[in-house]
């Protein structure tokens, strides 16, 4: 049994911070959407999904019953009720998310919703060229639960320059209020060719400051975690019993297959990944060749490495006895920045900012 993406190019304006595969639209094609990504899938195996996450881009600017076709078509054996066991998410931004939709898609068979908040300051949004305000946010919320949609994340960013003078903490609490069950908190990072890339380099902005980033982060964890929340993985913390099932699937190294635009694969050996540009990926499906760019399959370090680094990322950590060095440098637990227990190998809140150097 595998996983499922399914990625969702539209988007109605680039955000500041984004370097993702979006194609900006007006008008969103749906019905050619849905049939490039339908015909895409007849290539699949037949087989169940545990997990579908709609992903972008921005999933909620397709109309509910294109989502609707989609979940029948690709889930023909389950129910589309809303109370189908596998976890079904689907990434929107809050200004999509009417009493209506959330409605439809509740029918259609999504049970988990990711918001793409960022944060509870209006100044804010709009640097970040959001499209919602801090008042939509509260109102999505409220709209998805009423139509029956409990399990609700929130995504935010922190680290900002520091003349926005962004209230992190002020965030967290209202995120919080909103008894959201899961929270994906994101440092700001600088992308080549993005808006804010060329802010930085004209001098109209800062880069991120590496202290503040490190304070947000460390801030985060100390508050979330005295409200019952588990940081599980270094970006994200739920409430117990609900974890991201599907983004779980990617750190334990399962096999995943990825579908339209940008998506990418992996059968526990060789990965691939489909055309970026939503047009050139639209001619390859209309023309009958296969959308795939590229793929490469894993030797026995890539292996390795990744199975360190994305077992790092996560609260279980690594197994001691699977590493080449039975035994980490001791300097690193002397640091605080892992901890070694029951023969697993976890980071700490200082370690994960230190991630991509302590898997080195």
């Amino acid at each position: 049994m595998a996983h499922l993406y399914i990625h969702v190019p539209f988007c109605v304006r680039r955000c500041s911070y984004c370097d993702f595969s979006i194609a900006v639209r007006k008008r969103i094609p749906g019905q050619e959407y849905v049939h490039a990504l339908l015909t895409e899938a007849g290539a699949l195996p037949d087989g169940d999904f545990q997990t579908v996450y709609f992903g972008g881009g921005t999933p909620s600017l397709l109309p509910p019953d294109a989502i609707e076709r989609l979940l029948r078509e690709l889930l023909p054996r389950t129910t589309h009720d809303g109370r189908r066991t596998i976890e079904v998410t689907l990434e929107a931004n809050p200004e999509d998310v009417t009493p209506d939709h959330a409605k439809a898609w509740r029918a259609a068979g999504i049970n988990r919703v990711s918001l793409g908040a960022q944060s509870f300051d209006d100044t804010v949004l709009k640097w970040m060229h959001r499209s919602h305000d801090a008042a939509r946010i509260g109102a999505a919320v409220h709209a998805l639960r009423n139509a029956g949609i409990e399990n609700i994340s929130l995504d935010l960013i922190f680290g900002l320059p520091e003349e926005l003078h962004r209230n992190w903490a002020r965030d967290l609490e209202l995120a919080k209020a909103l008894r959201s069950t899961h929270l994906s908190l994101y440092g700001l990072t600088v992308e080549a060719r993005t808006p804010l890339e060329r802010w930085i380099s004209r001098g109209a902005t800062h880069a991120p400051d590496e202290e503040r980033y490190a304070e947000e982060y460390l801030l985060a964890h100390r508050r979330l975690t005295a409200d019952g929340f588990l940081f599980y993985e270094v970006s994200n913390a739920s409430l117990p019993g609900f974890r991201s099932r599907h983004n779980s699937a990617y750190w334990s190294g399962q096999p995943y297959v990825g579908l339209e635009p940008a998506a990418h694969s992996f059968d526990g050996t060789t990965r691939r990944w489909n055309l970026r540009a939503w047009e050139a990926y639209r001619r390859a499906i209309a023309a009958g060749r296969s959308p795939v760019e590229s793929e490469e399959t894993l030797t026995d370090e890539q292996s390795e490495l990744e199975r360190i680094y994305l077992g790092l990322r996560t609260a279980e950590g690594v197994a001691v006895a699977a590493l080449r060095r039975p035994s980490p440098p001791p300097y690193l637990a002397a640091q605080g920045w892992v901890v070694e227990h029951n023969g697993r190998l976890r980071c700490t809140p200082e370690g994960w900012l230190r991630l991509d150097s302590l898997v080195s």
